[in-house]
């Protein structure tokens, strides 16, 4: 763990606590969402790669807090929940293919909504009757405002039909002329004016005088009806029985059968938004199938079933000064724009991607354009789009070469995917992107190994390989440019503590193309060696749950590559770990050799918290139902999992008894 990295944890702890603070309960905040976003997404990453680092006060630890300890704290009965979100297309298409895997076969309708820019309030109703209102807190408990909650007009005290008890969910919100109306009496007070709607908002609900929140004229948009039996199928019909019941709903929201007609949406009221009386940032995917989002479940922090996709919040314009390429470890070569250095989003960027020659051409980036840039929730900006009617009359196409920019090997175009990649295996950028990869914090996390340590080792021939780390000779190491006796001692007793790292690191350490550290883990657990892995033939490999054909060629390969081999006999050689944990005696996991299927809402975990338990416990899952099934544990609304489990005799737990089966009741 480098200082550097744990001085940066504890900075942004402080940093997002602080903004925290400003943002839900002074209702000041001095960030713009995306910064914000980029803060906790930095966080996020630091801590996924050092988990024995975080803090017990990292605002990752809990979704979100307004508790200001002026009202009483209630406990909510279902999680309030925040949502994931993106700014990027892509990232649309990843959580659409990731819902085709875990619900394979099935058809898949998104209803597509506005994602008003408010606070989060929940409703309880009993016979028909208001009787508490409480925000989202930190989505486990929130503050009882119920007075203030009477005060917004839109919000019904008597429902428009027969409910014994339910719970509505929506957000509170100011229009735009209801905000300015607030600011323009500020004024002539000559008091401080708010920032935005939302805050003022959020603000309002805190007051202790219900008379003045009256006057603040608040709006409600009702999104979620929870009864103690639902319904409905599906999250529309609930919005629509939320209509008849008296609250009103956004009626801009859409079903959508694909990622284009959601893309499409997005875009819409990107263009569209400043028409309308309130304000958003954004539009809220969700699966419309309640069934189908019982079965997903959700993670500690956002159910699993939705998503924001938001907009950008910032984009500036700038210089394109040159184009230069990368060649990364696995051969591809990524154009990426040298800027006039400008400020976006809180920092000053000189570099963002342009991903690959095709965007290159299909957005025709020349040097020297004018190119407007973006953030959005990415950390590394990219350009959107070229202001042409700047172009100077010199600008050219950019040419992509036929060759590697670092070793004059061929380039190839890569059929499988938009890519041009170097051919030659042993290209200097290669090796060094390979060993960056093999000593990052979730392969070997191998500390003091940075980029400019890496450079110097490739450069000078000390190292040829990943392999060759275990053998450098710390003299050497000494004479290179900002090292001495103590850094070269260091970095030799970090090369031997990552000798203890499990197989699986090690395996994903390697670099395999498509092998991430899931894939690596899911190898490691089934295949147990480095050795059972490389005598398996393709179809054993795919064979394997949840690897597809792409991984089990690619892993093969690799594998079966004479030069790789050699990589991983020093290692073996070195002391590496290349073999899993000793087998257990057969019996002593619970679930040794069983193959279990989880169905249904589960209170205690979500769906992918309860299949890491099970294989914790020694058991295999699968998705499908069938005679070489052993167990199906089902938890609410199971369905034909469950009718087909009974129809064969299979074991059926509730979730206690799977609980108590695995010794963690």
């Amino acid at each position: 763990m480098s200082e550097k990295a744990s001085k940066r944890i504890e900075q942004l702890v402080r940093e997002l606590n602080e903004h925290s603070y400003r943002y839900y309960v002074l209702g000041t905040p001095t960030v713009s969402d995306e910064e914000f976003d980029r803060l906790m997404g930095e966080l996020e990453e630091l801590e996924s790669a050092h988990p024995d680092r975080v803090l017990p006060d990292s605002p990752t630890r809990r979704v979100g807090s307004d508790l200001s300890g002026s009202f009483p704290a209630v406990r909510h009965e279902v999680p309030m929940l925040s949502l994931d979100n993106t700014y990027s297309e892509a990232d649309l298409v990843e959580f659409d293919a990731r819902l085709q895997r875990e619900l394979p076969g099935e058809a898949l309708d998104y209803l597509a909504e506005l994602k008003v820019d408010g606070v989060a309030l929940s409703l309880t109703y009993e016979n028909g009757l208001l009787v508490r209102g409480v925000t989202r807190g930190d989505g486990v408990q929130g503050e009882e405002i119920t007075p203030n909650a009477r005060t917004i007009r839109s919000i019904p005290l008597r429902l428009r039909g027969s409910e014994d008890r339910c719970e509505i969910r929506g957000e509170v919100y100011l229009t735009r002329e209801d905000f300015d109306a607030i600011n323009k009496e500020r004024e002539q007070r000559e008091e401080p004016l708010f920032a935005n709607p939302r805050n003022t908002a959020a603000g309002s609900l805190k007051m202790q005088d219900p008379r003045l929140v009256a006057d603040r004229n608040l709006s409600f948009f009702a999104h979620g009806l929870m009864t103690p039996q639902p319904q409905h199928d599906r999250h529309s019909e609930s919005l629509d029985r939320l209509e008849q019941l008296g609250f009103p709903v956004n009626s801009e929201r859409r079903r959508c059968g694909s990622t284009d007609d959601i893309v499409a949406y997005w875009h819409e009221w990107d263009r569209d938004r400043e028409s309308l009386p309130y304000e958003i940032d954004g539009i809220v995917v969700k699966l419309d199938a309640l069934a189908q989002q019982a079965r997903l479940g959700a993670t500690a922090k956002s159910p699993r079933w939705a998503f924001a996709f938001k907009f950008s919040a910032e984009r500036v314009r700038t210089r394109l000064l040159k184009i230069v390429l990368q060649v990364g470890r696995t051969g591809v070569v990524t154009p990426v724009a040298e800027l006039d250095p400008v400020l976006l989003a809180g920092s000053t960027v000189s570099r963002a991607t342009l991903h690959n020659a095709e965007e290159l051409e299909r957005k025709d980036i020349r040097e020297g354009d004018t190119v407007v840039l973006e953030k959005g929730g990415d950390v590394i900006p990219k350009v959107v789009a070229v202001v042409e009617s700047d172009r100077p009359q010199d600008a050219r196409p950019f040419d992509f070469p036929e060759t590697c920019p670092v070793c004059d090997a061929n380039l190839v175009k890569d059929e499988s995917e938009v890519a041009i990649r170097c051919v030659n295996s042993g290209c200097a950028a290669q090796l060094k992107g390979r060993i960056r990869h093999f000593a990052s914090r979730t392969a070997m996390d191998i500390e003091g190994l940075g980029h400019a340590l890496v450079d110097q080792l490739v450069d000078r021939k000390l190292i040829g390989d990943a392999g060759d780390l275990y053998s450098v000779d710390e003299k050497k190491v000494v004479e290179l440019e900002r090292m001495a006796e103590t850094s070269a001692r260091n970095l030799m007793n970090a090369l031997e503590r990552s000798k203890a790292q499990p197989f699986h690191n090690v395996l994903f350490a390697l670099g395999i193309r498509h092998v991430g550290a899931t894939v690596a883990r899911t190898l490691a657990d089934h295949f147990g060696s480095i050795k059972g892995l490389r005598e398996a033939s393709v179809e054993d490999i795919e064979a394997v749950h949840e690897i597809g054909g792409a991984i089990a060629a690619s892993v093969h390969a690799f594998l079966t590559d004479e030069n790789n081999a050699a990589v991983i006999e020093k290692l073996r050689d070195a002391g590496l770990t290349l073999e899993g944990e000793e087998q257990t005696k057969a019996g002593s996991k619970p679930l040794d050799g069983m193959i279990v299927v989880v169905t249904g809402s589960l209170s205690r975990w979500g769906r992918q918290q309860a299949q890491d338990a099970v294989r914790s416990a020694g058991g295999k899952t699968t998705s499908s139902v069938s005679r070489k099934t052993d167990i199906v544990v089902a938890g609410e609304n199971a369905g034909s999992k469950l009718e087909k489990a009974k129809e064969l005799e299979i074991e059926i737990l509730d979730e206690d008894a799977f609980a108590r089966l695995i010794g963690v009741a």
